[in-house]
């Protein structure tokens, strides 16, 4: 019998940790879920429906309704509001617990799965095959999020996106539920002075490494 191969992606906004998953995916034939997406979702969501982001029930109730047909805007869904939204409703227990589920199914798909976020290693697949931490300065991260909102015609102050890259990780690392944090077993991969394709390299080495671990 086959072992399915999950990979277990997580760290802050901006290291880069969504590009290396999907990379990760391409090269493995894995379907990917950047779970980010379900909380961005979310947050639009309701927004769209003329709540608040300070309205509990009214999220848990989106995040019930939600389903995959509500990620295809990839555009909306990465813009600087998405994100700041998504940091808003993802520290709601409701919230996470509604989307729990979700996670879990695919994670537990035959052959396996790629999934990054704040807390795959730790809460959706503690049992992963690979887990990785990707992680960068603050400074770093807030420069390739700037870079790339600019590039797409938002407008935004460096300093702003820093101070909102710092605010995020405050936020999503004392939330009570299921806080950002390092799985005790997966591997820390730095890349603030690295490129994308070092960085990848550096993670297929440590999914490979753990392949051999599992005997897959």
């Amino acid at each position: 019998m086959t072992h399915p191969l999950i990979i277990a992606v997580d760290g802050p906004a901006a290291s880069g940790k969504g590009t290396i998953a999907a990379r990760l995916a391409q090269t493995y034939g894995l379907p990917h879920l950047d779970t980010g997406l379900l909380y961005r979702a979310v947050g639009m969501g309701l927004l769209d429906q003329g709540g608040t982001l300070d309205d509990v029930i009214a999220a848990e109730a989106v995040a019930r309704s939600l389903d995959v047909s509500h990620l295809s805007d990839t555009e909306r869904l990465t813009s600087r509001g998405a994100g700041e939204a998504a940091s808003r409703v993802a520290g709601y227990p409701g919230v996470r617990a509604a989307l729990l589920e979700f996670q879990r199914t695919f994670a537990g798909q035959p052959g396996g799965a790629v999934l990054d976020g704040r807390d795959i290693g730790t809460v959706i697949a503690p049992g992963a095959t690979a887990k990785l931490f990707i992680t960068a300065t603050p400074e770093v991260r807030a420069r390739r999020r700037w870079l790339q909102l600019t590039r797409r015609g938002e407008t935004i102050a460096y300093e702003d996106m820093l101070a909102d890259i710092i605010r995020r990780d405050e936020r999503d690392a004392g939330r009570g539920a299921a806080p950002m944090v390092q799985a005790a077993d997966a591997v820390l991969l730095d890349t603030t002075d690295m490129d994308i394709e070092t960085a990848f390299d550096a993670a297929r080495r440590i999914v490979e490494a753990a392949r051999v671990r599992h005997d897959l």
